[in-house]
Formats: C-alpha cells, structure tokens, sequence
C-alpha cells in the first residue's frame, strides 16, 4: 500500500490546481498526505489487529488532521457521530482506501468480500462497493501475476466499467468528480496506459480531477504490477507519521509480498 501512499502524496499539491501534463515536479517542498493515506493506514491497521472498523476509521480521522486536503463533508460528519451509520455514498473514499484489503487475501473472493466489508460502513451505495471491490481486485490480480490485458478483462466484465479509452482521450474534458464511477475507471485505465510506476501516477495526475485520490487509486494498482522505486518509497517515509511506516511494515511481514521494497 505504500504505492497507494506515495500517489496521494504526490497528487496532494495538484487536487485544486490541476496539471494537464505528465511534466511537472514529483515531490515539492508542501508535498504531503492527505485524508486518503490516513484512511488507508486505517484499513490496513484494522486488518493486522482487527476490531470494529468504525472505530478504527474514527479514531484515525480525528487523530489525524490532514497537512494536505481534508475529509468531505459526510465523511467529516461521520467521523464525529456516536453511533455512525452508513449514508449511501458513491465517493470514491471507499476506492482510495482499500488497497490494503487487495494485498490481503489467498482468493480473489475474499478479497471482493472484505473490500464489501470496508467500504460499507460509510459507502455503502452501489457503486461505492463496486469501485472499492473493482480496486482490490485489479491489485490482487496484478499481485498474483496477470497481465494487463487480463486484468481489463476482468473489471470490464465483473464491474462494467468502460476502460477503452487512453488518458490522452480523457484528459481534455476531464475534471473534478468525486465519485467512484468517475474516478475509479480513470485511475484504472491510467494504470493500463502506463510504463512503470513513475509514470502510472504521473498519468493519473496528469488527468486532473481529485488528482490525490486518482493518484492513490493508481499508486496502489501500480505497486502490485511493477514495484515502487525506492528512492520514492524514502521521498513518502520522510512525509508520513513514523506510526503509519510501522503499520505498513508490519503488514508487509504479516503475508504482503509486495515487491516495493
């Protein structure tokens, strides 16, 4: 998930002052996480340790105030309830914090159940199950050794998204949208499109948009298929609490076989 990680941070400084191109600096100065890595830390921690997901979202959110970007509204409001309940959301919040959940699993079944599981608690809406379970399943496919083509394949039919197109088609009337249906096909097909891992998220900032959480949804598809260059795995651990680094490390030695670092 550390992908995942380094997309968010990367897109930060770009969410609200899109960049149509892949030419711009990787990591600036104000670079920094934002509500995507805090929630995907979250996931991960409830899936090495267990317990109530609601509490464990709760408690991240409202120790973690974001440097970069915040929560939405709903999700804001969620985090402060008592008793928390879903709201029928189709956000892509339930897609940029599951990675974990597609790193996890021996079967592709389990991991579609439990990306269920992640995202219902608060998107519990269609299509904010199907962009979380669509997201899982494209990295435990890619972990596991499927080609791009396959990995197409299997989302177009499962989840019927529409990925023919290229980012060079998208780009130019692409903006802002915070669904999972107008992001999650996007980030998808960026990952698709693209030649290693640099150049994954720099398609999916490239598209504008929530460019945090396309980048994070991409980052997270990438790291399964290709890795993530270690020089930008040091660039995320210097900008993310010493305690989230533990987390994904803990979570790497408890079965990820991930190839980042």
């Amino acid at each position: 998930m550390i992908g995942a990680i380094a997309g968010d941070i990367i897109g930060s400084i770009y969410e609200f002052e899109n960049i149509k191109t892949k030419d711009f600096p990787l990591f600036l100065r104000r670079s920094d996480y934002t509500d995507d890595s805090v929630m995907t830390v979250a996931v991960a921690d409830w899936l090495l340790n267990g317990g109530d997901l609601v509490k464990v979202l709760q408690a991240y959110g409202n120790e973690y105030p974001c440097p970069m970007g915040g929560y939405g509204g709903c999700f804001s409001f969620w985090l402060g309830e008592t008793d928390p309940k879903p709201y029928n959301s189709w956000g892509n919040g339930s897609a940029m914090r599951v990675s974990a959940v597609g790193w996890k699993f021996d079967t592709l079944e389990e991991t579609l159940k439990v990306a269920e599981e992640s995202a219902a608690v608060s998107h519990n809406h269609p299509e904010g199950i199907k962009g979380a379970q669509a997201t899982a399943a494209a990295i435990f496919l890619a972990r596991t050794g499927k080609t791009k083509q396959e990995i197409k394949d299997y989302i177009e039919t499962t989840f019927h998204y529409n990925l023919n197109r290229t980012c060079d088609e998208i780009r130019p009337a692409y903006s802002f949208n915070e669904s999972c249906q107008g992001t999650v096909p996007e980030a998808i097909i960026a990952f698709l499109d693209s030649r290693d891992f640099e150049d994954a998220v720099r398609l999916a900032v490239s598209l504008g948009g929530d460019s945090d959480t396309l980048a994070c949804i991409t980052g997270g598809i990438a790291e399964a298929y290709y890795g993530v260059p270690e020089n930008i795995v040091e660039q995320v651990k210097d900008r993310i609490p010493v305690e989230f680094f533990e987390i994904i490390q803990k979570f790497k030695k408890q079965g990820d076989v991930s190839k980042s670092f």
